[in-house]
């Protein structure tokens, strides 16, 4: 994965043949720790989604991401080493609590620029992260769903490991209408009962 300072970044990556990499819920608060320990040191988390077999990441790369270390006798990049090893190391604690081999994750993890400003695509990435769940059928609405940044922007967790400030600045979020802004750019009605799910362009992001 190649990095350049001050750009957005959507990265994810899913289960090795689309299995499951999260089992119980200590599995994905065991994963958020992994990714403040070797994700955080070198970018801005600015949107997270974690799904049973798969996650997203939104990033802000800066000086710190694009930054060259001498690792294994050779120069990498050490925000894409930082991301094999949360991987790595998560999957080595899930085999060997599991019982199982092999390889949990897909070989390549992806990370696709994001162009900010260029047609609002920044900001539809950030909705397509957090209506994961509910593409999934997983809950009914998004603040439901423990495992997204969703519930940080919408002040209902106690802490967060995003750069939310930063998030409201980049993708200009307006603080008081995002709970509707959200789900209308999701295209779903706000109801008390949330229904009307409908595919939008915001399903098309890989």
């Amino acid at each position: 994965m190649e990095f350049f300072a001050n750009e957005l970044y959507h990265i994810y990556n899913r289960g090795n043949n689309r299995r499951k990499i999260f089992f119980v819920p200590d599995n994905y608060q065991y994963f958020l720790k992994k990714v403040t320990k070797y994700v955080l040191p070198y970018c801005e988390l600015i949107a997270y989604c974690l799904m049973p077999n798969h996650f997203h990441f939104l990033i802000y790369s800066d000086e710190r991401t694009i930054v060259n270390a001498l690792i294994g006798g050779k120069k990498k990049n050490v925000l894409s080493e930082g991301i094999k090893t949360l991987l790595s190391s998560y999957a080595q604690a899930i085999n060997k609590r599991n019982g199982s081999t092999g390889s949990l994750f897909q070989q390549n993890t992806r990370a696709k620029p994001i162009v900010q400003g260029d047609n609002n695509y920044d900001l539809t990435c950030f909705h397509y992260i957090h209506q994961n769940p509910i593409e999934a059928r997983l809950v009914t609405k998004m603040e439901d769903w423990p495992y997204s940044s969703f519930r940080d922007y919408m002040d209902l967790s106690f802490e967060t490991i995003c750069s939310k400030e930063l998030g409201f600045e980049l993708l200009g979020l307006n603080k008081a209408s995002l709970y509707k802004d959200s789900y209308q750019a999701i295209g779903i009605d706000q109801t008390n009962d949330v229904v009307g799910v409908k595919r939008s362009k915001i399903r098309q992001i890989p």
